[in-house]
């Protein structure tokens, strides 16, 4: 590791021997305790076998849970920026539902509604027989 590195090593696999940080509270492992990979499975899904400082021995942890200790300020920014990224596209959801109801309310059958496509290869005649058998059975 250069002095001045500039890339992110986020993504990079962890190797053996390999110093790492644990970045959630695990079974007997506070967040930000250090430990030593001590063996590395898998090809697609890789996990990792890690003893702490504290003593505890851990098997099958995701790369997700485990983090380079010089990358720990780099590991907050980026969860803070997906939990700020998730809070919005929450907000922007619950805003979009109620406006959409609204404009579904007013405009009734729109073009632009997911069901739509739907409506255009279904025949006119079984959409007028389902919702009348539905207000049958709803009353």
């Amino acid at each position: 590791m250069g002095l001045f590195r500039t890339t992110n090593t986020l993504d990079r696999p962890f190797s053996r021997n390999e110093v790492v940080m644990a970045t959630e509270d695990l079974p007997g492992v506070p967040a930000r305790t250090t430990g030593k990979v001590k063996m590395v499975n898998g090809f697609t899904w890789r996990r990792y076998w890690v003893f702490f400082e504290n003593g505890v021995q851990l098997g099958s942890l995701d790369s997700h849970e485990l983090v380079r200790p010089e990358d720990w300020d780099h590991f907050l920014a980026a969860r803070a920026e997906r939990e700020a990224a998730a809070a919005a596209a929450a907000a922007a959801a619950a805003a979009g539902a109620t406006a959409e109801d609204d404009t579904a309310a007013a405009a009734g059958a729109d073009d632009d509604s997911p069901n739509a496509r739907l409506r255009a290869m279904v025949p006119d005649y079984l959409l007028e027989r389902s919702a009348s058998a539905r207000a049958r059975l709803s009353a």
